[in-house]
């Protein structure tokens, strides 16, 4: 997912270990979504944020077919809802 490349890089230029700390966070928070579909705040168009620890980025999950799809990491001050199209590929 471009996000996650994105925004790595640019912990990466704050601190190096501030970038693994979020690539961890992103990826226990996915992990926990794809173990536990129902977690999560409800979201919009049908789907669910869950949110990696002490960072602010949500991660936004859909169930389908009993498959988790993440559609975007999506930090709070991008567009709402920019990753709504992704949810047709899910």
């Amino acid at each position: 997912m471009a996000e996650i490349a994105h925004d790595t890089t640019c912990y990466s230029q704050i601190n190096r270990a501030l970038a693994e700390r979020f690539v961890n966070a992103v990826e226990n928070a996915v992990a926990l979504a794809a173990e536990f579909s129902a977690i999560g705040a409800t979201y919009r168009h049908g789907t669910r944020r869950c949110f990696p620890r002490k960072f602010p980025f949500p991660i936004v999950h859909v169930e389908r077919n009993d498959e988790v799809f993440v559609l975007a990491l999506a930090p709070f001050a991008r567009k709402p809802g920019y990753w709504r199209e992704r949810r047709k590929d899910a």
